[in-house]
């Protein structure tokens, strides 16, 4: 069975994103996976790197429980908005942090790469919700924050296979009810 790790990255509470989290959750223990869901709007960190990359920047307790649930995992799931074009802030900010004490570390034993594998033999589910049409922001706009998430980011510190669900629309109420159910059962497979 899978352990997995699921992060809703949205800076208010009570969202769509955050019942898609909960629906990935439900799935996943249904069929006797181990999941765990952060909602990054209810936890207590600062999203803003102050050190860069020149020495460690303590994580917070409720950080450290993420980075702790992220390590002992082997999926991750991360859900969240399409705004303005990209993830929102808090989500950004909250990898910056995560990664931030690894990555100095790996810096400063000069061991700087292309493939880092902090977080070895994990994969990893991107669901994005957005107004538009999931195929329209993949094919015109270039899925940018989607790119940005998988390669520059997960496949860079190891996390393999990366897949992705563009859940485009969702101010339809019977795409909402949809993608509940797709997301649902996403869990249920630890996909």
């Amino acid at each position: 069975m899978a352990k997995i790790t699921i992060i809703v990255g949205q800076s208010r509470r009570h969202t769509y994103c955050e019942a898609l989290g909960q629906c990935y959750k439900r799935g996943a223990e249904s069929a006797g996976h181990e999941a765990t869901l952060f909602v990054l709007s209810c936890l207590s960190f600062d999203p803003i790197l102050k050190e860069a990359y020149d020495r460690p920047q303590l994580l917070e307790p409720d950080l450290q429980a993420v980075y702790d649930a992220m390590k002992a995992s082997n999926h991750f799931v991360v859900i969240f908005p399409l705004w303005c074009g990209d993830m929102p802030a808090i989500l950004k900010g909250f990898i910056e942090r995560i990664l931030q004490p690894d990555l100095v570390a790996l810096q400063k034993a000069g061991r700087m790469g292309l493939n880092l594998e902090i977080f070895p033999r994990t994969s990893a589910r991107i669901i994005m919700t957005m107004g538009m049409p999931g195929l329209f922001y993949r094919f015109y706009f270039g899925a940018h924050a989607l790119k940005l998430l998988e390669r520059n980011i997960l496949k860079f510190i190891g996390v393999r296979p990366v897949r992705s669900s563009l859940l485009g629309m969702v101010h339809e109420e019977r795409r909402r009810d949809k993608f509940i159910r797709h997301v649902e059962d996403l869990g249920r497979h630890a996909a």
